[in-house]
């Protein structure tokens, strides 16, 4: 029995289909059937339940996934115990965000790729929390002030940023200067988040309001630019509008505290190693790029927390 068809048929089983278990590993989907099909015969047995509105698994399937997963996580433990340390093996999938995901973490993400050349990386941009055991992640890179979860988070460093304006709105509509007078103010909003800022020794929270909504940090910034409303952006974004002039850091002496930014991961007891390299190179890269604005507390307080 081939470790390759254990592996591959818990993908099946966990996306759903042969199809969509070819896109999660990057193979041919014939590569894909012929190595269920050859454990399906081995097993003598079928395990995936084939019909016209898609698969499911059958009663046998459903055993047997638990099994070959098992199996799957020990062999693949036993290859990165073996191996020289500095070996990274199997596949990496990754969820990352589109806001600044493929100009600021992209880097991070080639550079492990490059040091190590048998592990296979597979990156996903979008900026909506995906569930990461549905559908097949190893781990996540998420940016903000995480809610509860039962996923696991390591924090890779601070992410800073500013309530911002465009001259014009500034000149139409005038700065709140203080946070109880953002509600007076059109926000541009990934949702409904509530915005916090630093009052002396407090934290004060506000729910903004406004008409113009985005899941992108880009857009939002393109939307700002154009003197629709305030926005809190994170510097990473916005450095090159700021230094530029068409966007103006407003209701400075209420900064907001900084948010982190986390590779998350399903609970587990232990990390695999990919995931814990992957870490520590985020950590250090992100300590090292400017970009990221202050960066005095990176890697700081990267304790185990839950996050969605």
């Amino acid at each position: 029995m081939e470790i390759e068809d254990l592996a591959t048929f818990v993908e099946i089983a966990d996306a759903g289909g042969v199809s969509p278990a070819a896109r999660r590993l990057g193979l041919s989907k014939s590569i894909v059937s012929r190595r269920l099909l050859r454990l399906e015969a081995e097993l003598g047995v079928q395990l995936l339940a084939r019909t016209t509105r898609g698969a499911s698994l059958t009663e046998a399937g459903a055993t047997f996934r638990e099994h070959a997963a098992r199996v799957s996580a020990e062999i693949e433990t036993a290859r990165e115990t073996i191996a020289p340390h500095e070996t990274l093996r199997g596949r990496l999938r990754i969820a990352m965000p589109l806001s600044f995901g493929p100009t600021h973490f992209a880097p991070m993400v080639a550079e492990l790729a490059r040091r190590h050349p048998q592990l296979h990386v597979h990156t996903v941009y979008s900026d909506r929390f995906v569930d990461l055991v549905a559908e097949g992640f190893d781990c996540a890179i998420r940016v903000g002030y995480l809610p509860d979860s039962n996923l696991v988070a390591r924090r890779i460093g601070p992410i800073y940023g500013k309530l911002v304006a465009s001259p014009d709105y500034i000149k139409t509509r005038g700065a709140p200067e203080r946070p109880d007078e953002i509600a007076a103010h059109q926000a541009l909003m990934q949702g409904t988040e509530t915005w916090q800022f630093r009052d002396g020794d407090k934290i004060v929270t506000v729910q903004p309001q406004g008409r113009f909504k985005a899941d992108n940090g880009t857009a939002l910034v393109v939307a700002a630019v154009a003197g629709l409303g305030i926005a809190w952006l994170p510097d990473c974004i916005i450095h090159d509008h700021v230094a530029a002039g068409a966007l103006v850091p407003i209701m400075v002496h209420h900064p907001p505290p900084p948010a982190g930014a986390y590779v998350v991961r399903p609970p587990g007891r232990h990390p695999e190693r990919k995931i814990r390299m992957l870490t520590e190179l985020l950590t250090e890269m992100m300590g090292q790029d400017p970009r990221f604005g202050e960066i005095g507390n990176a890697g700081a307080d990267r304790q185990a927390a839950p996050v969605a």
